[in-house]
């Protein structure tokens, strides 16, 4: 009787998926927990593991399909003998790793990319799209992790470097470059359509029910960031070498905003119904810009955690964003959110919410801005802050109550210590 490959059970918010791109084709031989199949939901990418050793047989559903949670989208023909061959020829996979396939001249070649299931479904892509051998390409990611970038830079250096030629699989030519999927082309106008990710569709449906759906309003104020300058200047290089994370702005925008938040419980809680429901827990959500769109990874629990952690876990999720590989759990559940346009130059914005939640603080761009302290003018590091909240249960009073108690707590980051 064969295996059957399903789609993995979804999670309650999510109704499908999309069926991206097979890794095998019927009749390949495939090996237990090596990747077959990316699919990708509303919010993240994920990859489907072989669940035993045998022969694809029955691919029932092509690229470019929606699947349902648990649906069977392949069979697997169990082969015992490929089971002994793989025991017989192949090493423990702790040290497969090192070992790189030789050709009779002595060159090296690459492995095949689907006995390489650590990479992420973008880097994993291009190195099949490429034929390149993975160990080949330095490697910057998190524990030696070989990130998209990675690859791009290492073919930006061998096209420069060019005739060398490094880690073929065969004798053929490294194939062309393809297009993007387009599915209409007016060539006369310079006009290409191209669909949008289910990520992106997500976005953009959420957005428009945001706008639609709540009673949105922002208000604003600056923050002098002198006082939160000057601790990182003096504490950040022993912090970076007892924590081995740099001291950034996120961590005091974290637990500032989780500060306000317990004098404010309303702008923790959402509205459900004609019930409120606050939250009594802090989980904050930090928007993050990937590849494929905006996703909104949730620090849980933020409250107890410290700078280091919050900077950490902030770095982590920015790294696995890029490479697609953030969980699906990891990105609900938020009470509270977080967005910095400021990295990227914005000086002014209105965020928009991001429902269930009543409030989204925006950060901004720091300028060095004439301003007057004690009668005189001084030049000082100023951000201005938007908090943009659901007026339906949240009064401006509280709202910019809330940001004026933000302000307080970064101008004076001893406060975050003393509890005051």
């Amino acid at each position: 009787m064969g295996i059957e490959v399903r789609v993995p059970t979804l999670p309650e918010s999510v109704s499908d998926a999309t069926l991206i791109t097979w890794h095998k084709k019927p009749g390949d031989p495939v090996h237990r927990d090596e990747t077959l199949v990316d699919i990708e939901t509303d919010k993240v990418v994920f990859e489907v593991p072989a669940p035993g050793d045998g022969v694809l047989t029955d691919v029932r559903r092509d690229n470019g399909a929606t699947v349902g949670s648990n649906e069977v989208i392949a069979v697997i023909e169990p082969v015992a003998a490929l089971a002994d061959e793989v025991n017989a020829v192949s090493e423990p996979s702790q040290h497969r790793e090192n070992v790189v396939p030789m050709t009779s001249t002595g060159t090296r070649v690459a492995p095949p990319v689907e006995a390489v299931t650590e990479l992420s479904p973008a880097v994993r892509h291009l190195v099949s799209e490429y034929r390149l051998d993975p160990a080949a390409i330095a490697a910057t990611g998190k524990d030696g992790r070989l990130t998209k970038a990675d690859v791009l830079h290492y073919l930006d250096d061998r096209a420069e470097q060019a005739p060398r030629v490094v880690a073929a699989v065969s004798p053929e030519p490294a194939p062309e470059i393809p297009p993007a999927p387009v599915i209409d082309v007016q060539a006369d106008q310079g006009v290409r359509r191209v669909p949008m990710s289910r990520l992106r569709m997500r976005v953009a449906e959420r957005l428009l029910q945001s706008q639609q759906t709540t009673a949105a309003l922002t208000t604003f104020n600056e923050v002098n960031m002198q006082a939160v300058f000057d601790l990182r200047n003096r504490y950040r290089d022993p912090f970076e070498a007892r924590h081995g994370v740099k001291l950034g702005l996120m961590s005091f925008f974290v637990r500032a905003s989780v500060e306000a938040l317990r004098r404010f419980p309303l702008l923790n809680a959402s509205l459900e119904d004609n019930d409120i429901l606050y939250h009594d827990f802090y989980n904050i959500g930090i928007a993050v810009a990937s590849p494929r769109g905006l996703v909104v990874p949730t620090l849980r629990n933020a409250d107890t955690l410290g700078f280091a952690e919050i900077e950490q876990r902030i770095a982590d999720f920015s790294e696995r964003a890029h490479e697609g590989r953030l969980a699906i759990e990891e990105l609900s559940g938020g009470t509270f959110t977080i967005s910095n346009g400021g990295v990227y130059g914005s000086l002014l914005s209105t965020p928009i919410l991001n429902p269930p939640q009543s409030a989204i603080l925006g950060m901004h761009k720091i300028e060095q801005r004439p301003v007057a302290e004690a009668g005189e003018v001084r030049i000082r590091p100023m951000m201005y802050l938007a908090l943009t909240y659901d007026h339906r249960i949240i009064d401006g009073k509280d709202a910019v109550q809330f940001l004026v108690a933000i302000k307080e707590v970064l101008e004076d980051p001893a406060r975050l210590l003393l509890d005051i």
